[in-house]
């Protein structure tokens, strides 16, 4: 039997977070979440995934800082940052997160197909 690959996902929006827990399940991964940036170094550190999937802009800890603070510490694990907005737009805040070593960047809404396949090419490498 194959092993899945463990996925973490960090996500404010509960719904949207379900949704793609749901999705990463059926599709076969392990999955965990968290609610923001705090609570996801928490989980990231309790169990190391192989691929964290982030949104930027959430409460306690956003994104940016919390991309910062696990790529220092563990450059190797493999980071796709999601975006729908804020002040600047997802453009700019999708830049900045593969600036400061996001492997992926994808704005929101996204097809689920569309983050499958960022997950695997992450995987494959």
């Amino acid at each position: 039997m194959k092993i899945m690959a463990t996925i973490l996902i960090i996500e404010d929006d509960g719904r949207l977070r379900l949704a793609l827990k749901e999705n990463l399940l059926f599709h076969g991964y392990e999955v965990n979440d968290a609610a923001n940036g705090l609570e996801g170094i928490e989980k990231f550190r309790i169990r190391k995934p192989d691929v964290i999937v982030m949104d930027i802009i959430m409460p306690e800890k956003e994104g940016i800082e919390t991309i910062r603070e696990i790529k220092r510490d563990y450059p190797s694990v493999k980071i796709i940052a999601i975006s729908g907005g804020g002040v600047l737009g997802p453009e700019h805040y999708l830049k900045v997160a593969l600036s400061i070593g996001a492997d992926r960047a994808i704005k929101k809404p996204f097809r689920t197909e569309n983050l499958i396949c960022s997950i695997e090419e992450l995987l494959s490498q």
